[in-house]
């Protein structure tokens, strides 16, 4: 039960980022796939985006 918990709070924090990824104003095939990368990693995309790429990742794609 605690494992499906983790896997649904897993989910609704990639929906979030995805949906956050796809309002930057960067070419869509760039947004497109970060949006892959981190739904694809899973917990390890997340931490990598919310610790460092949500911020940085921007700049860097344009």
């Amino acid at each position: 039960m605690i494992g499906f918990i983790i896997w649904i709070i897993g989910l609704i924090l990639a929906i979030k980022a995805v949906l956050e990824i796809m309002q930057w104003k960067v070419d869509g095939v760039k947004k497109l796939l970060v949006a892959i990368l981190v739904l694809l990693t899973s917990w390890i995309g997340l931490i990598f985006y919310y610790f460092w790429g949500r911020d940085n990742l921007p700049s860097m794609l344009k």
